[in-house]
């Protein structure tokens, strides 16, 4: 599992197939917290039908922390299953 504590508020978050999924907000418990502007964002079948609130996906899906951004072992279109509205 990659160093959780790097991950930073206005970091990417990125799927593993390099999609961005979206932009931290904060890391709450085991839990990435998505900025609300960002959050749904238009990922292939998705189409930000859930955009205006905040998401959260779990830290377990973190494969690494690379500069500005946060890699995720997951695709983009996987890991928003893991989503879950925080609001």
């Amino acid at each position: 599992m990659a160093h959780t504590d790097d991950i930073r508020e206005h970091m990417e978050v990125i799927g593993a197939d390099g999609v961005h999924v979206g932009t931290v907000d904060r890391v709450e418990g085991d839990r990435i917290k998505l900025t609300k502007e960002d959050s749904g964002a238009k990922i292939e079948g998705a189409e930000g039908a859930h955009a205006g609130h905040h998401h959260t996906i779990p830290l377990g899906l973190v494969a690494a922390v690379d500069g500005e951004q946060v890699r995720l072992s997951a695709t983009a279109a996987n890991a928003i299953t893991f989503e879950e509205e925080a609001d």
